[in-house]
């Protein structure tokens, strides 16, 4: 009797599987509205995965509804064309790709953006509260803060892949939860860490600089994350601990040491680059390759929730996306 062969111990999930439950999400959101949310996009740089973004960011508005309109600009006009699109009330969001000056500036050019129409959450108001664990922007508790797309995508993933342990209370359903994030920047992944740990989660945060510890203290007390730095850890410290492992290192040079993963993990790589060689699939439980579409329909959640907290403002919030 001949044998059968056991089942692959690695399940990949793709991108747009996880992203088809938010799609629904966002159409049942979009029919409740009087007209289509519209989203103006700029593009003021020669970057290939800006350019790409811009045009998975068309193609996603096409497909469910939403308006969009891409302007190509002069990196030293994008100011004024920001500032005219938050007095413009026929728009209804603003995305920048990044980056535009690769310094300071660019930072100066997120805080331009009317926070009423942030979709991606990078205004001191939305990043303030991300840090703080504020969930709302009202004490009435009917408009909530935006959080930027590509953490908030990894966070929907995860909630997919039912790491978020959904009996315990909102907001603590990562507790038990150990998870390492390779990639510190301040678009990607410092909030990811932030968010995670007041979600309840250990997060080891690493980058070239060294390794730090995000959690909400012992026992998860703490109404937010602290950050505690520690000293002479590499990733052969921090890697053997970790349930989930997410990485998105840009270039193709880095390649994470799989041999490291405990068995069983989740890995997850957000990069354009392939931070995991396919040996990942011999230690890991689950792997997702991409996170690219989860992250546009994220987007277009966020345009939509925007759309719903204005009309909260001067209603009883009805139709809110949870």
């Amino acid at each position: 009797m001949a044998t059968q062969d056991p089942p692959a111990s690695c399940k990949v999930v793709l991108a747009g599987s996880i992203a088809k439950n938010l799609q629904h999400e966002v159409s049942e959101g979009l029919l409740k509205l009087e007209r289509k949310p519209s989203l103006v996009g700029f593009l003021a740089n020669k970057d290939p995965a800006a350019q790409l973004y811009s045009s998975w960011t068309q193609k996603t508005c096409q497909e469910n509804g939403f308006e969009f309109t891409l302007q190509e600009v002069d990196r030293e006009e994008l100011e004024n064309h920001i500032l005219t699109a938050n007095q413009d009330n026929a728009v209804d969001g603003i995305i920048v790709y990044y980056p535009i000056f690769n310094s300071r500036q660019d930072q100066y050019l997120q805080q331009l953006i009317d926070v009423r129409k942030d979709v991606e959450g990078l205004c001191h108001t939305h990043v303030f509260n991300m840090y703080s664990n504020i969930r709302w922007l009202d004490e009435q508790k009917l408009q909530k803060s935006i959080l930027p797309c590509t953490p908030l995508a990894l966070v929907k993933i995860l909630e997919h892949l039912k790491v978020y342990n959904t009996i315990l209370p909102y907001g603590n359903r990562l507790f038990g939860r150990t998870i390492l994030v390779v990639n510190r920047s301040e678009v990607v992944g410092r909030p990811l860490a932030a968010l995670l740990a007041n979600d309840g989660a250990c997060v080891y945060s690493v980058d070239v600089t060294g390794v730090q510890k995000f959690t909400r203290g012992e026992g998860i007390k703490k109404k937010r994350h602290e950050v505690v730095n520690k000293e002479g850890w590499t990733l052969e410290d921090c890697v053997p601990l970790c349930d989930v492992v997410i990485s998105g290192v840009p270039g193709n040079a880095f390649h994470f040491p799989t041999a490291l993963l405990k068995d069983g993990v989740i890995c997850i790589n957000f990069s354009t680059e392939k931070n995991f060689g396919p040996e990942v699939k011999e230690r890991a439980s689950i792997y997702v390759p991409a996170i690219g579409k989860v992250t546009i329909i994220v987007l277009l959640r966020n345009l939509l929730r925007i759309v719903q907290n204005r009309q909260s403002s001067s209603t009883t919030g009805n139709g809110e996306v949870d």
